[in-house]
């Protein structure tokens, strides 16, 4: 019989990979999405004859009670959040309350359709198993790097706090009422998929100014470094974390730090023009949410789930370009591209 997995936020980047991997693998998948949400315009739109979906959201409890309890899940992944950091500091209120509190109601619905009603004991809930999208930015003003599993949280923006709370409750459900569960702390990822941070950013405007639609990109620190990793990648580290005999936590990253700088002269190489000619930089107003050097330490990821990154820095960049370049210039399938279904490594 083929597993079963319920994804919150199956329309996003993460959720899509994640869908068609799970797919490739001959689970039955079933997505959680929002009433406002329209799917088959969604990143899944490809995949409507293949998936479950259900309605619901993270602020709702009972919603996530009706969809643990109609999709039966073998396997829960929670990858739904605000995943804006700047606009943490807008909606500081909702990040908490999607972001933190709606892990919380995540577990408690896993709690009641497993049947656990009674004082807290390990063992007695079912075997569903929970997947918690956690964040290297909880790491925030960071103690020490490359940061590992047990790197104290220090964050710097309420989106940062929210996934320390989620991150910090799912650790709860596991140590003190012997739920399976799984945080992946996720450093940055990206994917022609992703909704424009940085990354998306700068190939989009590389692909606009080599078709002509514009002529300057500005970016506010060109020495900003990231440990940036392709997101067809992470999805698999997140089904490897569900597959093992006892629940843990992971960090996943590359392990190596590249410059927006870095990023902004392989965007722009590969198609052919000089980055000096069309960058500019100063300070803007992302600043406050900006954290310092932060780097995976991903030796737990590599040596427990024998998981390595696929794609390196380089590729992932031209990979952006390439599919925003051929998007723009009327591929109505590159955002679907690359397909990541079957995958192994």
């Amino acid at each position: 019989m083929s597993k079963r997995a319920l994804i919150t936020g199956i329309t996003g980047q993460d959720g899509s990979y994640l869908a068609e991997y799970l797919l490739g693998l001959d689970y039955q998948v079933w997505g959680l999405v929002t009433h406002r949400a329209d799917p088959r315009a969604s990143r899944i739109g490809h995949l409507m004859d293949e998936v479950c979906l259900l309605r619901g959201d993270l602020t709702n409890a009972d919603s996530l009670v009706a969809a643990v309890d109609k999709a039966q899940p073998d396997e829960v992944y929670n990858l739904a959040a605000m995943s804006f950091v700047p606009l943490s500091w807008q909606q500081a209120e909702l990040a908490a309350d999607v972001n933190g509190m709606g892990v919380l109601r995540m577990l408690e619905a896993i709690r009641l359709v497993s049947g656990q009603n009674g004082p807290p004991g390990p063992g007695r809930t079912g075997d569903m198993r929970f997947y918690q999208a956690s964040s290297s930015e909880m790491f925030g003003n960071a103690a020490e790097t490359p940061q590992h599993e047990t790197t104290p949280p220090r964050p710097r923006s309420p989106y940062g706090a929210a996934k320390a709370y989620g991150h910090l409750l799912t650790g709860n459900y596991r140590d003190t009422l012997g739920m399976y569960t799984v945080s992946g702390i996720m450093f940055n990822h990206e994917s022609p998929r992703r909704r424009p941070g940085v990354a998306r950013k700068i190939s989009l405007a590389v692909a606009r100014i080599k078709l002509g639609h514009q002529d300057k990109l500005h970016l506010d620190r060109l020495d900003a470094r990231r440990d940036w990793g392709y997101a067809g990648d992470y999805v698999r580290a997140m089904h490897l974390a569900l597959q093992q005999e006892s629940a843990a936590d992971y960090v996943i990253g590359t392990g190596h730090t590249h410059s927006v700088r870095d990023m902004v002269r392989i965007a722009f190489a590969e198609v052919g023009l000089d980055w000096r000619d069309h960058v500019t930089s100063g300070p803007g107003q992302d600043e406050a949410a900006e954290t310092d050097l932060l780097r995976a330490d991903a030796v737990r990821a590599r040596s427990r789930l024998g998981w390595r990154p696929t794609i390196s820095f380089e590729e992932l960049v031209r990979m952006m370009v390439d599919s925003d370049l051929r998007r723009l210039a009327g591929d109505r399938d590159a955002v679907a591209y690359p397909r990541t279904a079957g995958q192994v490594g």
